[in-house]
């Protein structure tokens, strides 16, 4: 690619940064980043765009989730584990329920910085920089803490690195053994309204693994049955940490941004003149962007060429963030004009962002139901225009949190406070993750079969 770098990004407009008071600090920073050995590598990055392939071909389905943003205070193993059973959990529903193959990418191991709307948040008259995640000022309302922190992103480096060691393990070291799927269970959904339901997925799938067993197929002659492939992927807001973790691969010759295998650009910094977008083409991950209820089609198709010109199944992923009420009015002329000029893209629905609203109580949360709506009215638009409905991107969590209202459990406004522990959007708790995972099952199946069927 001509006229790119990994560096060639500071030459443009940027958004969304942290305004650092020691420049010298920072460099010295990029510098140690630049050292550090990369996070994931070149070939997993090509073996997760084949997988998306397969979904922009409507062959797979893309699960995409994790938490808001990553806490340092947070960081230990039980947390890790369970929210990757969660992930595994909803897979195994979607794949056993929807037949169909699961492509599996975490929000994890590097998801620590969050665009905020405001640069300033005021409490009690008093007015500091807002918190902008982990990876670069405290949550702590004080001046102290809101001063960004170059040092931060060593500390989210070495985290994103322990977190992904972690990972690795429990995807290809036995925890996610088929054979294990009924222990995959955590303590409180033991009594969730959906456990009957998961635990009758579980021994259906024992029953299938016992018979497969008997003609031959087990653990030691088939991996896959006791390991997963599991992906990491967050929002590359800070394009100097992004620059610091990418290296030039030496089979290819081809630039990866090695601190995960895809990453996307926010809705705040998509601007096609900007950094983002030159930092992004010129990268060879899988990437995203989101796009919002604003983009116009002339403008998505602007943006589709500028970051995959060669038009290359699996690069790019687009995740449609316009809530509910929104959705089907705003999505279907978008959806027709990149199936018109001919574009390969992976088409996703992120339902998060577009439904949260605030409280009387003061809490920010998102109503389970207005989520599901959406996830329904985006099956609902592919359907009607013949194309895919490739995949959902989900904030969420392992931890019996109440952030997120509604669900069989019900939970009210008046809930929230018992257990609202989130540093930044409300989450989907595991038990609300596994009872969307059954409602949209049937519509996946349903939804992939007819697309399949049209395709010839």
């Amino acid at each position: 690619m001509t006229n790119w770098s990994p560096n060639s990004w500071r030459n443009f407009p940027i958004v969304q940064q942290p305004k650092y008071p020691d420049a010298e600090q920072v460099a010295e920073v990029e510098k140690q980043l630049s050292s550090f050995p990369p996070l994931v590598f070149a070939a997993e990055a090509r073996a997760l765009e084949q997988h998306l392939a397969g979904v922009s071909r409507g062959d797979a389905f893309l699960l995409q989730g994790g938490d808001c943003a990553e806490s340092f205070a947070d960081f230990n193993a039980p947390k890790i584990r369970d929210t990757f059973k969660t992930l595994l959990q909803m897979a195994v529903v979607l794949t056993f329920s929807g037949k169909c193959p699961i492509v599996k990418v975490a929000r994890m191991a590097g998801q620590y910085a969050k665009p905020r709307s405001d640069d300033m948040e005021t409490r009690d008259g008093i007015s500091l920089p807002s918190y902008r995640g982990d990876i670069i000022n405290g949550f702590e309302f004080t001046e102290a803490a809101r001063i960004p922190n170059p040092e931060n992103l060593i500390k989210a480096y070495h985290q994103s690195s322990a977190t992904l060691n972690l990972l690795r393990a429990f995807a290809q070291g036995g925890l996610a053994d088929l054979h294990e799927v009924n222990r995959w269970n955590l303590d409180f959904v033991k009594n969730s309204p959906v456990s009957e339901k998961y635990h009758d997925v579980a021994m259906r799938i024992q029953e299938a693994l016992g018979f497969m067993e008997v003609c031959g197929i087990n653990p030691a002659n088939t991996p896959s049955i006791k390991e997963t492939e599991l992906f990491t992927s967050h929002e590359a807001l800070l394009l100097n940490y992004e620059e610091a973790l990418t290296r030039r691969d030496t089979l290819t010759g081809l630039w990866y941004d090695c601190s995960a295998h895809m990453v996307w650009i926010g809705e705040r910094t998509r601007q096609l003149d900007h950094a983002h977008i030159e930092f992004f083409r010129g990268i060879n991950n899988p990437i995203g962007v989101k796009v919002g209820p604003g983009m116009q089609p002339d403008e998505l198709i602007k943006l589709i060429d500028a970051l995959n010109p060669s038009n290359k199944p699996g690069r790019l992923t687009l995740i449609t963030r316009m809530g509910a009420d929104n959705l089907a009015g705003k999505l279907p002329e978008l959806v027709k004009r990149v199936k018109q000029e001919g574009r390969n893209v992976v088409w996703i629905s992120d339902p998060m962002h577009g439904n949260t609203v605030k409280t009387d109580n003061g809490y920010k949360t998102r109503d389970f139901n207005a989520i599901l709506r959406e996830i329904q009215a985006f099956f609902a638009v592919h359907r009607s225009e013949g194309t895919y409905a490739g995949g959902i991107h989900l904030e969420m969590t392992g931890l019996d949190v109440t952030e997120c209202t509604g669900g069989a459990y019900k939970i009210s406004a008046q809930d929230l406070e018992r257990r609202y522990e989130t540093q930044c959007d409300p989450r989907l708790n595991q038990n609300q993750v596994l009872e969307m995972a059954f409602n949209i099952s049937d519509t996946l199946k349903t939804a992939r079969s007819d697309y399949l069927a049209s395709r010839g």
